[in-house]
């Protein structure tokens, strides 16, 4: 997948945890691992807004492109 999951980083800056993070966003803790491990196939513009709120972020701080060489690359590595 071309686009490329940066919660963990924000989580990391934010010094928060996954759960404490879904609990603040309303979602479960599951829903938000698969997101977060780039395993979404969609999010819900209203899930983003909650995200970018709660951990104080653009969208662009949390979803990046990579272009499939580089995905590919990273996987051969």
């Amino acid at each position: 997948m071309p686009i490329a999951v940066d919660i963990d980083v924000m989580l990391a800056r934010r010094k928060m945890s996954v759960g404490e993070l879904a609990d603040r966003v309303g979602i479960t803790p599951a829903n938000l691992a698969v997101l977060k491990n780039g395993r979404a196939k969609a999010v819900r513009f209203a899930t983003l807004a909650a995200l970018c709120e709660v951990l104080e972020c653009q969208p662009g701080d949390l979803l990046r492109w990579e272009a499939e060489v580089e995905v590919e690359a990273a996987a051969g590595e």
